[in-house]
């Protein structure tokens, strides 16, 4: 039983992290938005776990910067806000 356990939970560890595996291009965009709402009152990691939600919902032919591209994409953010855990 602790076997299946411990095996559960470290299959869900490597899942997460492999499940964004960004490209540079990605990383580029979510280094802005990182930089774009820094001062919005939200921890480091919340805006870190919103801005990958919004890249990886935004078309990878989109030029405009995630900050752009939420203002008329509503759906898309309040998505990633509760993914997130933006309050």
């Amino acid at each position: 039983m602790k076997t299946t356990i411990v095996l559960a939970a470290l299959g869900a560890a490597l899942f997460s992290s492999a499940a964004y595996a960004a490209s540079a291009d990605d990383k580029k965009w979510i280094a802005q938005c990182v930089s774009d709402n820094k001062d919005e009152g939200a921890k480091a990691s919340v805006v870190r776990a919103y801005c990958e939600c919004m890249v990886d919902k935004m078309p990878e032919s989109e030029t405009r910067s995630v900050t752009q591209w939420e203002k008329s994409h509503e759906t898309e953010r309040k998505a990633c806000d509760k993914e997130a855990g933006w309050k």
